[in-house]
């Protein structure tokens, strides 16, 4: 049975907020040129604080770049002093890339500067539109949740 097709305001909705979530990112993303790093080395960098520590195949994947291009991206944050090589207990075979407390501090505090400017355009709406956001906030979570969950 054919799965029954969204409705047509489905789909602009769909794509208003795939519009918003890009140009809030990239609105946002102008905080990162602050911690002095490239884009695909900060999230390299993220992937490995919040997911590490990771071999250099399973951090490739993470990024969808080729073993390659991770090697000059990892070698460029170990220069930097940002993460660090450690050979697997388990596995004396496979070496993990894991985020040093400098590589968690410089991450932190991008993190830290894109809050602060989305909090500074949040302080200035009106009570009602913080509990519309608020609720928008709850429902794009079940969205994401969702979005998990299908193949």
């Amino acid at each position: 049975m054919t799965p029954p097709k969204p409705e047509p305001r489905s789909e602009a909705l769909a794509d208003q907020l795939h519009s918003a979530a890009i140009h809030l990112l990239r609105q946002l993303r102008k905080e990162d040129d602050a911690s002095g790093l490239s884009a695909p080395r900060l999230s390299a960098l993220s992937v490995v604080v919040f997911g590490g520590p990771l071999t250099l195949g399973q951090l490739a994947a993470a990024e969808q770049v080729k073993p390659p291009t991770m090697t000059r991206i990892v070698t460029g944050l170990e220069k930097e002093g940002l993460v660090k090589r450690i050979g697997d207990p388990r596995d004396r075979r496979l070496t993990r890339i894991q985020a040093t407390i400098k590589g968690q501090r410089v991450l932190t505090a991008g993190r830290a500067r894109r809050v602060e400017r989305l909090a500074a355009a949040v302080r200035d709406l009106r009570r009602s539109e913080l509990a519309e956001l608020t609720r928008g906030v709850h429902l794009l979570q079940q969205l994401i949740a969702d979005l998990r969950g299908t193949p």
